[in-house]
């Protein structure tokens, strides 16, 4: 099956989901992007044990940080999937894709570009 995502997604792949770093995220929205996902494992089935929870703190702690810089914290989300959800990954693609673009472009976009 060829799951069909907006181009405009970038897939950065990690052995775990605990290996994405709060920097990474903050670095992807500082560098442009207008919006960041990460995709785990489903929460229980991690096999690193608990990976996907650290990288749900991480991504908590991020939104936190955004909303006190008064960035919308939707822009950064976690999703939990087992890998043989390839519809639903490509389905979060697209949801993800449209909520930013009701947000519109990332503040800090502009003021990088300034």
């Amino acid at each position: 099956m060829r799951l069909s995502y907006p181009a405009d997604v970038k897939i950065i792949q990690v052995p775990c989901t605990g290996r994405v770093d709060i920097l990474h995220l903050l670095n992807a929205i500082e560098d442009g992007a207008d919006g960041v996902y990460v995709a785990g494992c489903l929460e229980g089935e991690c096999h690193y044990i608990e990976g996907n929870l650290k990288a749900k703190r991480k991504v908590e702690y991020v939104k936190k940080t955004l909303t006190e810089l008064g960035i919308e914290p939707e822009r950064v989300q976690m999703y939990n999937l087992s890998s043989a959800q390839g519809a639903r990954f490509a389905e979060i693609a697209n949801e993800m894709v449209l909520k930013i673009r009701g947000l519109g472009p990332s503040p800090v976009k502009k003021n990088h570009a300034a």
